[in-house]
């Protein structure tokens, strides 16, 4: 990874490069000398590509201080044009005029490709993006060509050839070179505005906002949808809302995913849920005259008040993990109707927090996502123990007790590769290193510490069968669009539309058999660094003997499974108090930073009789996530029901009440408008 004073390096040097190779371009347009115009042409053009190819940052900075790509190019072939005037005869101006029409043609048509891009674009911005839903009727097509829509790059592309034609004049003398090459860059250019005229055709063009919105109308009214998942946030903040993904599928009725940025639309994880993203205000506001009656929120966010307002439906919040965090008890949560938690402990945990939400509000749940988790079979069967640490991020309020990365990562991660009967699976939270770079830093020693170890340790590899490629494409295949990278919203919701009965059980079906084949193929002692989307956390949890993090949701999710777990303490309290502190350290080992425990840990793990934990993790199993049964899921949908219950009654009512208001205001009106009579004579 280079440095940034070697990356600010490198930028320097390319822009020195082609500032010199204009330079020297110009030097040999007023002498004239050919060798040196056509060095500096194609140099000047070499650099040109390697700026858009890698180090865009320096054409931003051009574009700024008003050099950008079309006066570099432009510059480019007056030198080439003043080059041949002053090769030639007095005669050649002539001779070059029809040349020089030319090239200002292309210009000229370079602008209006440009004018034209920009209508296209904004034709194809849709007021509604969707997902899972056959949008056919809003006329998509598929986005035109990256290259019309890319100004610097059109015009280095169109242009090319008139360059290389002026440049072939030059060393050949011969003017046909330079009029093929202005030719066929007019014909290019044409084509590129043919292309674009056509998209702007009535016929051609996808829907407006007033009929996308009738059709969004008319699409909520034959749905039906009864629940939706509201989220919004940023791009890193996607794995909120997927972890309810499998949860909403599994619910009655019709659910349905809400989402406000448009970006957002292909973060959201693989599902057969459809997704509407609506950005605007006003548009979300159409759900209010739908048959949508319940709102899941996963997170807050400033765009959360605005769904808020809509009076028909019933709201409730579920957060995206339990843990003794502060955040578990964000104020924010007395907005919603109801608060969903896992257990009793959550309950307690908003009670204590006094925050505004009312018991009678908090209703208990269970961690639908958790039901899969394989349960606790005893001591590790095999000649491994595989020991999961999964620390947490920094967090934003600075804290030392948040993450152990800092403070205690690399002793941990030590501690345990001394063990030659640990296998360690790391796996960091994703923002490692976003707030704190000490955390990155720390997480980037971890990640050698573990090569370095498994440099060291030998062991027989499994036999490639080319199972996993197999699996990885199957799941591919069921999981990701065939989009071309050039593809826009429009071609996207084309290409993602209603998806094809059974999917999501063939999804399911695929990821079990990749996580077979990608366990499978991994030796059996070899230390695992895990950051990619697969395998899992949860897929984690099945194979690990121990888990070590820090006071987050993981451990809180980890317990459903019964096994043994330990938590850093960072924090700088005791023990005894850090224990108090946070109650899901309960039935937990506390490790110091120097990791001093470690050995008495695993010897626990390795022989359960000397597991003092068991029953204390059992009764804290019960106190956080609720009991086994009835299932997660079963009551999460029972809670769903009874909220849109909740809902059609309260929509009954205020139909009945704006009857009522609505029956006494007519007559009122009718007599004030009555006008008054004449007094009858006497």
């Amino acid at each position: 990874m280079p440095t940034p004073l070697s990356s600010i390096r490198v930028r320097a040097l390319v822009t020195a490069l082609l500032a010199a190779a204009f330079c020297a371009q110009a030097l040999a347009t007023l002498r004239p000398h050919v060798p040196l115009l056509l060095a500096a042409t194609v140099v000047s053009l070499a650099v040109e590509g390697v700026l858009y190819r890698w180090h865009r940052g320096v054409l931003s900075a051009f574009a700024k201080s008003h050099a950008d790509i079309t006066v570099r190019h432009v510059l480019r072939d007056l030198l080439l044009v003043v080059a041949l005037l002053r090769l030639g005869e007095q005669h050649r101006e002539t001779l070059y005029t029809p040349l020089v029409a030319g090239l200002l043609a292309f210009y000229a048509l370079h602008c209006a490709i440009q004018a034209l891009s920009v209508l296209v674009r904004r034709t194809r911005t849709p007021a509604v993006v969707t997902r899972n839903i056959d949008a056919s009727a809003l006329r998509l097509s598929a986005a035109p060509p990256l290259l019309l829509r890319r100004p610097g790059h059109r015009l280095l592309v169109f242009g090319l050839p008139a360059t290389a034609g002026l440049l072939t004049t030059a060393a050949t003398d011969d003017p046909r070179c330079a009029a093929l090459g202005v030719a066929l860059s007019l014909g290019l250019a044409l084509l590129g505005l043919y292309d674009l005229v056509v998209r702007l055709l009535p016929s051609r063009r996808p829907a407006g906002e007033r009929e996308t919105l009738d059709w969004l109308d008319a699409w909520l009214a034959e749905y039906r949808p009864t629940v939706g998942l509201y989220f919004s946030g940023g791009a890193s903040s996607a794995y909120q809302a997927n972890m309810w993904l499998e949860p909403l599928a599994g619910l009655d009725g019709r659910p349905l995913i809400v989402l406000r940025e448009r970006f957002m639309v292909q973060k959201i994880g693989p599902t057969d849920v459809p997704i509407l993203c609506l950005p605007k205000v006003s548009t979300l506001m159409r759900l209010e005259e739908s048959s949508l009656q319940a709102l899941i929120h996963p997170s807050n966010s400033g765009k959360t008040s605005q769904v808020l307002r809509i009076p028909t439906l019933k709201h409730t919040f579920v957060n995206h993990g339990e843990s003794d965090k502060l955040s578990s008890c964000n104020p924010y949560a007395k907005a919603y109707d109801e608060v969903w938690v896992a257990g009793p402990a959550a309950r307690e945990r908003y009670a204590q927090a006094e925050v505004g939400v009312e018991d009678k509000d908090v209703v208990e749940i269970g961690r639908p996502q958790l039901d899969a988790v394989a349960p606790y079979e005893g001591a590790p069967t095999g000649a491994r123990t595989t020991v999961l640490y999964a620390p947490t991020w920094e967090g934003w309020d600075g804290n030392p007790g948040n993450t152990s990365v800092i403070g205690a990562g690399e002793n941990l991660v030590r501690a345990l590769l001394a063990d030659p009967g640990v296998r360690l699976l790391y796996k960091p939270h994703p923002l490692t290193g976003s707030v704190d770079p000490r955390a990155g830093a720390a997480d980037l020693r971890i990640r050698e510490l573990i090569r370095a170890a498994n440099r060291e340790r030998t062991g027989e590899r499994p036999r490639e069968t080319g199972e996993l490629a197999l699996r990885t494409k199957e799941l591919d295949r069921l999981t990701t669009t065939d989009a071309r990278a050039g593809a826009d919203q429009v071609e996207r919701m084309m290409l993602q539309s209603a998806p094809e009965p059974g999917r999501a059980d063939a999804v399911a079906a695929a990821t079990a058999a990749w996580e077979e084949a990608y366990w499978a193929s991994l030796p059996e002692g070899e230390h695992q660094v895990v950051t990619d989307v697969r395998p899992a956390l949860y897929a984690c949890f099945d194979r690990a003997d121990l888990l070590i993090s820090d006071v987050s949701s993981v451990i809180s999710d980890f317990l459903a499974s019964g096994k043994p777990y330990a938590v850093a303490n960072t924090s700088g309290l005791a023990e005894d108090v850090f224990r108090k502190a946070f109650p899901t350290v309960r039935a937990a080992t506390v490790l110091t930073p120097d990791a001093a425990g470690m050995p008495d840990l695993l010897d626990a793990v390795r022989h359960p009789e000397k597991d003092e934990l068991a029953k204390a993790r059992a009764e804290l199993k019960r106190h956080l996530l609720g009991p086994d049964e009835p299932t997660s899921q079963v009551r999460f949908n029972d809670a769903v029901r009874a909220l849109c219950s909740a809902a059609r009654e309260h929509r009954a009512r205020m139909a009945e009440r704006l009857a009522a208001e609505t029956a006494t205001e007519i007559p009122d009106q009718r007599r004030s408008a009555t006008p008054p009579q004449p007094a009858r004579p006497a």
